[in-house]
């Protein structure tokens, strides 16, 4: 499966800001639920004031748990465990 341009963009420029040192750890709430979220951020600076875009959100629990990881014998699909 690729991966979008956008997604490799938004990618090489948190390497990018990583490299340099400007990646920043903000908490805030989530739009939806109003939960708190530790939500990482690029850093930059405009008009002499911060610019913080933010790039994700890091993971509440296990993030093992999270997701599902793609299958190595299947480009199309993702390794899905048994329901327990």
């Amino acid at each position: 499966m690729a991966i979008p341009d956008h997604a490799r963009a938004n990618f090489d420029t948190l390497l990018r800001a990583a490299a340099d040192g400007n990646l920043a750890l903000m908490e805030c709430l989530d739009a939806s639920t109003r939960e708190p979220r530790y939500v990482l951020c690029a850093v930059g600076r405009s008009d002499g004031e911060y610019l913080l875009t933010p790039f994700g959100h890091l993971a509440d629990a296990n993030p093992y748990d999270a997701y599902l990881p793609p299958d190595p014998d299947d480009p199309t699909g993702f390794i899905v465990s048994p329901a327990t």
